[in-house]
């Protein structure tokens, strides 16, 4: 079987497919989520990349778990409790593991319904974009489980916890015009543009040093959790290792310039 992941490089861009349009991308076999670990593995390593959007092939973006395997306790819902304990630690939930921790910034292009599993694997990403048809719904609750996968401590950090208290408790689903409302999505578009909106979001990006904007990040992340005089610390070493590259020459040499800078992520 093909990849779960189809990627595409383009310059210093990184375009990935969850490719199960059958399934409407759901998130079920081990072989998935390790594909989402190789993938944070391989962003991380590469300096040269700058950013990478996520998006889903068909009509959803992810639908989350396989309803089918959980009815007939098969995969992750198979066996005793315990050993259901196990199988999501060491298996779906090795994805928030690895992407809240990926180094390169992460642009979701949400083309559909990003249901359960799906509205949280959304929300690992830094910025989400949606189509017009985009829905998005925290349903664990309506099938008597809870997030799994980290969706309790990431969807609050996207909406505010009322917002996700509601989303979560209710396990209704909202549209893209009610997500862009309570700032889970940054900008709705036609279905028709949204990959021409995702690339053009991703090239503003890809036009900053790569090096600086996996400092940015981390920065921003450290900042959700840390105290002011910590971020403070680790801006301070993260500005002094930059001062040393060689894009942060460029970049002065090309704004004195007036020119694009070429960067190298050195």
């Amino acid at each position: 079987m093909a990849p779960f992941l189809e990627i595409d490089r383009s310059g210093a861009i990184v375009f990935v497919t969850m490719n199960r349009p059958e399934t409407r991308n759901a998130l079920s076999d081990q072989e998935q989520f390790d594909e989402f670990v190789d993938l944070a593995a391989t962003l991380n390593a590469d300096p040269s990349i700058a950013v990478a959007v996520l998006t889903g092939a068909g009509s959803a973006f992810c639908a989350g778990g396989n309803i089918k395997q959980m009815r007939d306790r098969r995969g992750i819902a198979e066996g005793p409790a315990p050993a259901i304990r196990d199988r999501y630690r060491a298996g779906i939930q090795t994805i928030p593991k690895t992407l809240y921790d990926c180094e390169v910034p992460l642009i979701a292009a949400v083309n559909g319904p990003a249901i359960g599993a799906g509205c949280d694997l959304a929300c690992l990403c830094d910025i989400r974009i949606a189509g017009a048809s985009a829905r998005f719904a925290e349903s664990f609750t309506a099938l008597g489980i809870i997030p799994g996968d980290g969706g309790a401590w990431l969807l609050q950090r996207a909406v505010g916890y009322a917002r996700a208290a509601e989303m979560t408790f209710t396990a209704e689903a909202v549209d893209a015009q009610t997500a862009l409302a309570v700032g889970l999505v940054t900008r709705v578009v036609p279905d028709e543009e949204l990959a021409a909106a995702a690339r053009d979001l991703a090239q503003r990006i890809a036009r900053q040093p790569p090096r600086a904007l996996r400092m940015a990040k981390r920065l921003l992340r450290q900042g959700q959790t840390g105290r002011l005089d910590e971020v403070l610390e680790l801006s301070a070493a993260y500005q002094g290792m930059l001062h040393e590259t060689a894009d942060h020459a460029e970049a002065v040499a090309a704004f004195l310039e007036k020119r694009p800078g070429v960067y190298r992520g050195t």
